[in-house]
């Protein structure tokens, strides 16, 4: 599963990385928590001199795509391997539900630089061009696998609003991923949903060709691409002393 999280999920636009980068005191150092498979460390690596990147799983950094000047590390989003007051900026992407939150923003106090930035953003459910579909598509995330989401599913519908923040938040603009897709790359990323697998595990029974036959007459030629949308949830704060 770690293989088709890295191959199936969209990655996040370049303006978010230039945004949170011009922020930033300096661009020594960036630590990307909750890396998983790079998705948001790679990118900034193009704008920062050093990035770490750290996930529990080896798995999913195993998976990572390689940078001269991206360090992977399994690690605890408690403890960075840096020294205090090293970082300009930590980001988490889509995994701050799964911390214990409050440690994790003590480690940030420490390792950040006066002045450095923290950001963390969540997306949601995907929007598509034609109305008919996501109906489906919410039907399928809400009833389908819906009693297979964990419980920390909520606080990434709820864009992180629904978590503590440590410092004063700025006012960020919006940003949202988006890709073009056939039917069968979208059904492919919908299959890494934890609740999807979960589904899978707890009743034997896959839900996605279901879900294909659904859509099939919706989509028209299943080779076409539609425009896919993820408005992100985006929570940016600043250390200040």
């Amino acid at each position: 599963m770690a293989r088709a999280y890295a191959t199936r999920r969209p990655g996040y636009p370049d303006e978010l990385f230039a945004y949170l980068s011009s922020l930033c005191p300096g661009r020594e150092l960036a630590w990307d928590c909750g890396a998983g498979s790079g998705q948001a460390s790679v990118p900034l690596a193009r704008w920062f001199r050093r990035v770490i990147g750290s996930d529990l799983s080896p798995a999913m950094l195993a998976l990572a795509p390689q940078h001269p000047t991206l360090h992977y590390v399994s690690a605890t989003a408690q403890r960075c391997p840096v020294g205090t007051g090293t970082v300009d900026l930590v980001t988490v992407a889509q995994a701050l539900h799964w911390f214990d939150v409050e440690a994790f923003y003590h480690e940030v106090d420490r390792v950040l630089v006066a002045g450095g930035v923290l950001a963390v953003w969540s997306y949601g459910n995907q929007v598509v061009d034609e109305p008919s579909i996501n109906q489906v598509l919410a039907r399928f995330y809400r009833e389908t696998v819906g009693p297979f989401w964990p419980p920390e599913r909520r606080h990434v519908e709820s864009g992180y609003r629904t978590l503590p923040f440590p410092y004063p938040e700025l006012n960020p603009p919006g940003f949202a991923m988006e890709r073009r897709w056939a039917l069968d790359e979208l059904l492919g990323y919908i299959g890494t949903w934890s609740a999807t697998q979960h589904c899978r595990e707890s009743t034997g029974s896959d839900p996605i060709p279901a879900l294909l036959r659904e859509l099939n007459p919706l989509w028209g030629d299943a080779a076409s691409t539609r425009l896919i949308r993820w408005p992100l949830s985006l929570r940016v704060g600043r250390r200040l002393s």
